[in-house]
């Protein structure tokens, strides 16, 4: 599982996860009617995986009568979904609890559960130490909410962490919670087998295993019946997506459930998060080359650019072979952008160290990146095995100069667009103006143009940029 904290809805291309800014709170619902029912809120921190298992949970609480709400006052169930890939995270769950407790306290009988990553990680420390947890559920254990709700109704505490080899919720059709009814995620596969020294998410998340492949494509034709445009096919590790057909024996790639995706409806656009570099092939490259409606932007995390400091990391490719796979999908994809994750003072980096992580940065000509410093996490083996020696304010500079160079580069990026003219799909008015669209292009950059009035969400349209910014895109409409 790669470092990120991603949600393509955001705008802006290049986003800092440091000490100040990890944990943003979405939150997510549709507002309840007053009926009656009983009403469940939910946040979700991290990884777009979270956001989208919260939609499967909003489903499975659907079905047992639940409604969702905007507002906590008058929640019967307070979920919070988590985030354990870093400490921050963590404690930012922590103070939210506390707020939690006030609805509590004015709501007697309110449940609160804790749910995803860091309920997998912490278990019982979360029912001691925090006495407001009524519900710990880890992200495998989503189908026995309704069992534990109950049991939490009636003065008992709900605990379900229990790690699954089979399931990926492939049967449940996800509650699209806040969503603009343009852009939608679909969960492929689940867990991770790559274990990347730093990472828990082998730990919290389990083993991978690959959903259905006819039943992706189910929920990608039901989307684009509704009126969505476009899917985010999601896993921790999407590339290495492999489902066997029990009935006929044979497989699925991830390079073939792309083009089976894609080949839903023309106008459906097709993305994927995350990818580990080992595992893209030249067959994804040329799916993405040979069909219009799969973007062509790809997310390569790198996480650094020092060939030790990889094999410290245990990411099984160094700097060279990484430069390589960035050659070829700008051999075989002229025009894809590339994003990136990198983490500045890991585990005995030097500052020389640090600067190939730089080189290797502007080398890759990244369109944005996610950007963290090192953030020590106990159980994992650079905790177990490594010393965390590089001082915290020494991390902070480093970051800060992968920052910097970050800007640039995305400037740079948006800079060589302008006067280019390309296809958009628009997801909504513009947050500074209703009287502007923003929507991105298949190069996952986000663009913001006046509406003419003739044209709506959902639709495609194409665009001349005029001007840019290190975040954004800014064109007027074109025929």
């Amino acid at each position: 599982m790669e470092l990120y904290n991603d949600n393509p809805t955001l705008e802006g291309l290049v986003k800092t996860i440091d000490e100040d800014k990890q944990g943003e709170v979405y939150q997510q619902s549709q507002e309840a009617e007053n009926d009656g029912s009983r009403k469940f809120y939910i946040e979700s921190y991290g990884c777009q995986m979270n956001f989208s298992d919260s939609e499967i949970v909003g489903s499975i609480l659907g079905e047992q009568g639940f409604k969702s709400t905007r507002n906590m006052e008058i929640a019967d169930l307070i979920l919070i979904n988590t985030c354990s890939i870093r400490e921050k995270a963590e404690l930012t769950v922590r103070k939210r609890l506390t707020v939690f407790a006030k609805v509590k306290e004015k709501r007697p009988g309110t449940l609160v559960g804790v749910l995803g990553c860091m309920a997998e990680r912490l278990k019982e420390k979360l029912l001691e130490e925090e006495k407001l947890v009524d519900l710990v559920v880890g992200p495998d254990a989503y189908r026995d909410l309704p069992n534990l709700i109950s049991n939490a109704d009636e003065g008992d505490k709900g605990v379900n962490v229990f790690l699954s080899r089979e399931e990926t919720y492939a049967d449940i059709s996800p509650m699209r919670l806040d969503n603009n009814g343009v852009t939608a995620f679909i969960s492929i596969m689940r867990g991770c087998d790559n274990m990347c020294s730093f990472c828990v998410v082998p730990f919290t998340r389990g083993r991978e295993r690959s959903r259905n492949a006819f039943t992706i494509i189910s929920e990608a034709r039901d989307l684009y019946d509704k009126g969505f445009r476009e899917v985010t096919l999601l896993g921790q590790n999407v590339d290495s997506y492999k489902w066997k057909n029990p009935e006929t024996d044979s497989s699925v790639s991830f390079a073939e459930l792309l083009i089976m995706v894609a080949n839903v409806h023309p106008d459906l656009r097709v993305r994927f998060s995350t990818s580990h570099p080992k595992d893209i092939t030249d067959d994804v490259l040329y799916a993405i080359r040979d069909h219009e409606n799969i973007c062509n932007y790809i997310h390569l995390p790198v996480q650094s650019g020092n060939s030790r400091v990889l094999k410290l990391m245990n990411r099984t490719y160094d700097r060279e072979w990484y430069m390589k796979k960035v050659d070829a999908i700008y051999s075989i994809i002229p025009e894809c952008a590339i994003s990136s994750d990198s983490i500045s003072g890991f585990c005995t980096e030097t500052y020389e160290e640090h600067q190939d992580t730089l080189s290797i940065m502007s080398y890759s000509k990244y369109s944005m990146s996610y950007m963290f410093y090192y953030s020590e996490r106990e159980g994992t083996l650079a905790h177990r095995k490594y010393d965390d020696n590089v001082p915290l304010e020494e991390k902070k500079k480093r970051l800060s100069e992968i920052i910097e160079l970050q800007q640039k580069l995305s400037l740079d990026h948006n800079l060589a667009d302008v006067g280019k003219t390309f296809k958009v799909l628009i997801e909504g008015t513009s947050k500074r103006s209703d009287k502007d669209f923003k929507g991105r292009n298949s190069q996952n950059k986000m663009v913001i143009f006046p509406s003419n009035g003739k044209v709506k969400p959902g639709e495609y349209v194409h665009v001349k940029i005029h001007k840019a910014t290190s975040a954004t895109l800014i064109a007027t409409m074109v025929e």
